[in-house]
């Protein structure tokens, strides 16, 4: 069984954890917000389905807005996948986010995953791409 969905706009990491000033750690709210939205969508995908039980992979292409500000010919390289992002934020962020935001609803625990693959590319449609898949179907 494999579940794909897509989490439009501008793909954002998973931010630092937060102190208060008692000593509490807590997530800001842009993150909170976000991981809220990629639950929200992958609660609507998996539509009263359970979560999926046992190992699973993880593939998440991450979909930048490429800037408009730049010339025909270095636009024409990013948009072609000739040049790649290399600003932030962090893809390893970018997956974190997407694995809390899943958590207990794709799948029971994010200790299940064995395996992800992650990219990052230029687009004109900022968005992200997940797709989970049992280990071995």
């Amino acid at each position: 069984m494999r579940i794909s969905f897509t989490i439009h706009g501008e793909p954002r990491g998973k931010g630092r954890p937060r102190f208060s000033r008692s000593g509490r750690v807590f997530t800001d709210a842009k993150t909170a917000a976000y991981e809220r939205a990629i639950k929200a969508t992958a609660q609507s995908v998996m539509a009263g389905r359970s979560a999926l039980d046992g190992a699973v992979w993880v593939r998440i292409e991450a979909y930048l807005a490429a800037p408009s500000s730049i010339s025909k010919k270095k636009r024409a390289a990013m948009l072609s996948g000739e040049t790649r992002p290399t600003k932030r934020p962090d893809l390893d962020n970018i997956v974190k986010a997407i694995l809390d935001g899943i958590n207990g609803v794709v799948f029971n625990d994010d200790s299940q995953v064995v395996g992800t693959g992650s990219q990052k590319f230029w687009t004109d449609k900022p968005r992200v791409e997940v797709t989970v898949g049992l280990v071995g179907e």
